[in-house]
């Protein structure tokens, strides 16, 4: 996208995204931080037990409250990465054209999702097949 006062947003645009992206990256460190808070404390206290989580029946709950917090984790991990990526294509002028086809990504989609690289046609043609 090109033209305009940044990447062919209109002017005080660029501000505002960039803003709404800074503040879904705060929001995202903070839950990392208090994921990484809660998996640590379950390492904590099941490493002072001698467990076996195949035969002990509070074992496999740990074990699932391990595998969630950690997939949890990764989820936080891989959005804060997405936010990252906006603001470089921000910084870099192409924010909000899509990847795939190069056309505009819909403001609504934007707002709904501030990280998004394709518009809604290319996201359901990628979701079906």
């Amino acid at each position: 996208m090109t033209g305009g006062s940044q990447g062919g947003l209109p002017p005080g645009a660029a501000a505002a995204i960039r803003d709404a992206l800074d503040t879904g990256r705060q929001d995202t460190q903070a839950r990392i931080t208090a994921l990484r808070r809660e998996f640590d404390g379950i390492v904590e206290s099941s490493a002072g037990v001698a467990t076996d989580d195949e035969h002990d029946p509070e074992g496999a709950t740990i074990a699932f409250e391990r595998a969630q917090l950690a997939a949890l984790l990764d989820q936080a991990r891989r959005h804060l990465a997405e936010l990252d990526d906006a603001l470089e294509r921000l910084r870099q002028g192409r924010y909000g054209g899509c990847e795939r086809c190069g056309r505009p990504i819909a403001a609504e989609r934007l707002a709904a999702r501030p990280a998004a690289r394709t518009c809604i046609t290319c996201a359901a043609a990628a979701a079906s097949g």
